[in-house]
């Protein structure tokens, strides 16, 4: 099954309509049948002939993406969410990356739609993935783009209900989370896991913090969920060095250079009409060694702007005072 038809499953699932999805079937029953698979297109044939279950009233709009996790897993002790799940159409997914970062990503989400044929030929898909760089850079980004396009519900995990003061109880509500994901497909976010991965040398609590990294270490040497499991971190040198050789891949997310800075600030300003002709190069020089999330918030400032002084178009001089603000304030708050 290619990637595009996997895409459109599982948005037909989603979206509850059985129309689109008995469409697909006879995709994918054709596709079969042209690569060569006879047998199994004879035998997905003949499961759609079957007379179909009836339907149950309840409307489809009714169903809500947290039932395709059933329930979220609970702490022990006081029984709240130990994740949050984020909707798919509420997941941000555009990304302006170095080449090699892009493939990178593309790389995990092509391994996670051919998961199937790799596994006929005795391979393994990438499931587990550290994303780390500076604050800003869009490393939590990277996981809701993973998310996005393939389709998986993005459960990301809250570690101030995690933790807790009480002996083994941080490593059992971790075992829950674990164990939620293995029960239905999601993309697992551990935003900042070196709040419970810090290297047990360097910690002065030594019991709890040891046994929340020896539960997460064993976690991740069984993990075995349907989905895929995204880590990141601004502070990779403080990690425990053991935990690195758990994931499949690892990779930095860098700040932008020129030319990304460049396309940030085109594509988060793309509905906006210009005064006169922008600079581009000017702007992305003024920005260089910005984050990305600085660069997005200076276009949007300017646009917001632009739009209170009940202008319809943006000027060059406008959006580089924005960025000058910023960066002062930027400054003064590191100082």
């Amino acid at each position: 099954m290619n990637a595009d038809i996997l895409k459109r499953v599982v948005r037909a699932i989603a979206d509850g309509s059985q129309s689109d999805l008995d469409r697909l079937a006879s995709k994918i029953v054709e596709a079969e049948r042209k690569t060569g698979h006879v047998r199994l297109a004879a035998q997905l044939e003949a499961i759609l002939k079957q007379p179909k279950a009836k339907r149950s009233d309840t409307p489809s709009a009714a169903v809500n993406v947290d039932r395709t996790l059933k329930e979220l897993p609970l702490s022990r002790r006081h029984g709240e969410n130990l994740a949050t799940l984020i909707p798919h159409d509420q997941l941000e997914h555009h990304m302006v990356l170095p080449d090699a970062v892009e493939q990178r990503f593309a790389r995990i989400e092509a391994e996670y739609a051919a998961r199937d044929r790799l596994r006929v030929f005795g391979f393994k898909p990438r499931k587990t993935v550290l994303l780390y760089g500076p604050p800003g850079c869009g490393k939590s980004l990277g996981a809701k783009r993973l998310a996005w396009n393939t389709g998986l519900p993005l459960m990301k995990v809250r570690f101030d209900v995690l933790i807790s003061s009480f002996f083994g109880e941080s490593a059992q509500n971790l075992r829950s989370i674990f164990s939620a994901a293995r029960e239905k497909p999601c993309v697992l976010l551990l935003d900042e896991c070196d709040f419970i991965a810090r290297s047990r040398t360097a910690s002065k609590d030594i019991g709890e913090v040891s046994r929340i990294v020896n539960s997460l270490l064993q976690l991740m040497e069984e993990y075995d969920a349907p989905g895929l499991l995204v880590a990141t971190t601004n502070l990779e040198s403080a990690l425990d060095p053991a935990l690195f050789r758990r994931f499949d891949d690892v990779f930095s997310i860098p700040l932008p250079g020129p030319g990304e800075i460049e396309k940030l600030l085109r594509m988060t300003l793309s509905t906006v009409r210009f005064e006169q002709p922008m600079h581009w190069g000017q702007l992305a020089s003024k920005l260089n060694g910005s984050s990305a999330a600085m660069v997005v918030k200076a276009a949007q400032d300017a646009a917001k702007a632009a739009v209170l002084a009940g202008g319809q178009t943006l000027a060059h001089g406008m959006l580089a005072q924005t960025i000058e603000e910023l960066q002062r304030h930027d400054g003064a708050h590191r100082g």
